[in-house]
């Protein structure tokens, strides 16, 4: 088998090193690895395991990790730059040594490639994403509440969109509330 950054980090078992790696991915080639990256992965894990998601949680721990590789640092206001970062990241992946699956995957994290069928560990992925993002601090406003969230999330975000996952997400968010509040 050929030796690949995509076949090393998929090789590792632990999502704390594979964090590790990213890190000194991101200080090596400027990728985009955040604490919001940090934030988003941490929620994917905690969902796939408290929900015990039927899923390979390495691909989607791996995936959650790199799927925003291409997005750009700070605010962004640029709408072709918003639509593109995901397809530019998917590309960027394949060069690493990535599957064209596990590069479908992360370019599904959004709706913009328009990508039909949609990958199952993708929608893990946009659910996270935007559920996350919503949870966070950002220039332009607050954080929302989790309940907030998820009701911008169901009714906004995804209206009229299907995601295989999005039922189990509502509970899970439920369940971290009552275990959390």
């Amino acid at each position: 088998m050929e030796e690949t950054f995509a076949n090393y980090i998929l090789a590792e078992p632990d999502w704390i090193r594979k964090m590790e790696i990213m890190y000194y991915l991101e200080r090596k080639v400027d990728i985009f690895f955040d604490k919001t990256v940090v934030f988003k992965t941490q929620l994917a894990k905690l969902f796939m395991d408290v929900m015990n998601i039927d899923i390979d949680r390495n691909l989607v721990i791996t995936a959650c990790l790199l799927c925003n590789c291409k997005k750009a640092k700070g605010v962004i206001t640029d709408l072709v730059q918003i639509r593109s970062y995901a397809k530019e990241g998917a590309k960027y992946l394949e060069s690493l040594g990535f599957d064209a699956r596990f590069c479908k995957i992360c370019e599904e994290v959004n709706r913009y490639s328009g990508s039909n069928p949609r990958e199952r560990e993708s929608d893990i992925l946009e659910l996270v994403d935007q559920y996350g993002g919503l949870l966070l601090d950002r220039p332009e406003r607050p954080g929302f509440k989790p309940d907030e969230a998820l009701v911008l999330l169901e009714f906004r975000n995804l209206k009229d969109k299907e995601n295989h996952y999005l039922e189990q997400f509502k509970q899970f968010v439920n369940k971290m509330q009552e275990v959390y509040v």
